[in-house]
């Protein structure tokens, strides 16, 4: 797994045959340009570590944006463990640039519906929150393609502002690397749509300093509470604390967005999975597990006490 003091694996070069499922002509594309695209290999194994009991007197301050960050890293490597070229996953801290686990962040993978966070995105720079579309307002448009993950409602926004280029072009404005991703629509039904985990953390961060930030931050769903995350992570110590787009496409799950932790502060993540040969509700299993790592903090604090 990468650490931030550690080398990216040598990036192993597909052939065009491989990526027949994500598009023969995107293949080529990629190929050309960049040899990170992620190609299935076997199953995933969802397995989530207990927390580990370790000597008080070792431990770091509980208020340490390190604190526990070496039982984070191991919790997620296990659950990603066996199948490491399917994922992509970043977790920073919104305020301190501190990173908590980066693996694959910059490699190129499918979003699917992560692709709304474009969307939205651009359209609340290009236009003010209150702009009318269709006798409704941009508030509302971007409320319903973030919590409902409406697609009709956000490919006819995509078009709206000016489509693939307008996004380029404001984005990269915002500091987003433009090389990061690819859009070929605004829904994230096309699998002609590629970015980087880092390509989404680098919106979300820039979301949240802009002045629009209050509108785009209200659209997504809260884990068991609202929207696509009404029914996922109830009960649990992510519930209410987790405000994150999802992703759903055959062989593709993702969810980018916040985790207000009771610790470390608000965190910025995002994670992608593209395996076709796994099961749709696995990798969504596995995505909640992963984010329940993120929220644990009590397994820290009761080793301080």
């Amino acid at each position: 797994m990468n650490k931030l003091s550690s080398t990216l694996n040598t990036l192993v070069v597909l052939t065009v045959s491989s990526l027949t499922w994500i598009t023969p002509t995107l293949a080529s594309e990629v190929l050309s340009t960049n040899p990170n695209v992620i190609a299935p290999t076997g199953p995933i194994e969802l397995h989530v570590p207990p927390p580990e009991n370790g000597d008080p007197a070792d431990s770091p301050p509980a208020n340490s944006p390190h604190s526990c960050s070496a039982q984070l890293e191991a919790g997620i490597d296990r659950i990603v463990n066996n199948a490491p070229k399917q994922w992509g996953i970043l977790v920073e801290s919104i305020d301190h640039r501190t990173v908590y686990y980066s693996h694959n962040s910059d490699r190129y993978f499918i979003p699917a519906s992560n692709t709304k966070l474009f969307t939205t995105a651009t359209a609340l720079q290009t236009l003010s929150p209150e702009s009318q579309i269709k006798s409704s307002s941009l508030r509302s448009w971007v409320t319903i393609i973030n919590q409902r993950s409406n697609n009709a409602y956000a490919d006819s926004l995509f078009k709206y502002i000016g489509g693939r280029k307008t996004a380029q072009s404001v984005l990269g404005g915002m500091g987003i690397n433009p090389n990061g991703f690819r859009l070929a629509d605004g829904s994230g039904l096309s699998r002609r749509n590629i970015a980087t985990p880092r390509a989404l953390v680098e919106l979300l961060r820039a979301m949240y300093y802009a002045p629009t930030r209050d509108v785009f931050y209200a659209s997504l769903p809260i884990a068991g509470i609202s929207g696509t995350l009404k029914n996922r992570m109830r009960n649990t110590q992510a519930e209410g604390i987790v405000m994150a787009k999802t992703g759903t496409l055959w062989g593709v799950r993702a969810l980018s967005g916040y985790v207000n932790h009771p610790q470390y502060g608000l965190l910025v993540f995002s994670i992608i999975a593209n395996a076709p040969t796994e099961s749709g509700q696995r990798l969504v299993n596995t995505i909640d597990a992963i984010v329940l790592q993120l929220t644990r903090s009590t397994s820290c604090q009761e080793q301080i006490n």
